[in-house]
């Protein structure tokens, strides 16, 4: 028969083992929230979510459910409040997630591709622009105001080429995503318009768009931009079961491969915070980060 104080001890560690399980419970949530920047369609979104959410279940033994957003600020705010755990951003985003939150959210993996991220300027192939300098005068569309690659560099590149785009287009617009840019540009609503290069050659590659009707006429400097990123509340052994599973995807599977053809990604590969300094910098200079 147990001891008063034997009895009170197996009480005690029973009640530090039932909290501490309790806390794994709470850390871990029942269902990872997951949403992305609506950089295009949502139809586009979902299907592109749709292989990668069922692999994510797979590796993390969890619910995953896709939670769209209207637009890039909501994603900003999605992640930052808490209403979702992880986000597909750009890099202006992410920078922008990370001031709200006060150092509150984690970049885990990007696409090989956005360690040297780029984006393009279109113009109809009858227009008589060439060159950025040609710009002066004409009507010019970027993406989403929040855009890193349809709006943040591009607007910095036009700026380093002595060009300001609040006073030397004629009309400026912006077309809220990047195959929304294209449409714009094609249809002649402007005059020319910039945009991510890997929705561009998505487009070019399926013939959704004639290259010989619209043509890119400069391509920028690479930089980083798109990345996964998590709040960092989120439970350490959970967030690093996600990173294994980007980083363990491979085109050498069925799996892999339509994840990775989808996400148009040969592969991901780990990131930080530090990698976005010069996409912080740029915005700062542009006036878009108070």
């Amino acid at each position: 028969m147990l001891s008063i104080s034997a009895s009170r001890t197996l009480k005690a560690l029973a009640t530090v083992a039932f909290a501490a399980i309790a806390g794994l419970v709470s850390a871990q949530p029942v269902t990872l929230k997951v949403s992305a920047i609506p950089d295009e369609s949502p139809t586009e979104l979902v299907r592109k979510f749709k292989p990668l959410g069922a692999y994510l279940e797979k590796r993390l033994s969890a619910r995953v459910e896709f939670v769209p957003v209207t637009d890039y600020p909501a994603a900003v705010e999605a992640l930052v409040g808490g209403k979702v755990d992880m986000v597909w951003y750009g890099g202006f985003t992410f920078v922008q997630a990370r001031i709200r939150s006060n150092n509150g959210v984690i970049p885990l993996v990007q696409r090989e591709e956005d360690e040297k991220f780029r984006s393009v300027f279109i113009t109809r192939a009858d227009s008589g622009i060439g060159a950025l300098s040609d710009l002066k005068g004409k009507t010019f569309t970027f993406g989403s105001p929040s855009s890193t690659s349809g709006h943040l560099m591009p607007r910095s590149f036009l700026m380093q080429a002595k060009i300001d785009p609040d006073k030397d287009f004629r009309q400026l617009a912006y077309s809220g995503a990047h195959d929304a840019t294209i449409a714009a540009v094609a249809g002649g609503k402007v005059q020319a318009g910039a945009l991510n290069i890997s929705v561009w050659e998505k487009f070019v590659n399926e013939k959704r768009v004639d290259p010989t009707q619209v043509k890119v006429f400069y391509t920028t400097p690479p930089y980083y931009d798109y990345n996964w990123t998590v709040r960092s509340g989120l439970d350490p052994r959970l967030r690093d079961d996600i990173a294994k599973a980007f980083l363990e995807l491979s085109p050498a599977t069925v799996e892999g491969k339509e994840i990775l053809d989808l996400q148009r990604a040969t592969r991901f590969v780990p990131t930080r915070a530090e990698n976005y300094a010069s996409i912080e910098a740029a915005a700062r200079a542009a006036g878009l980060l108070k």
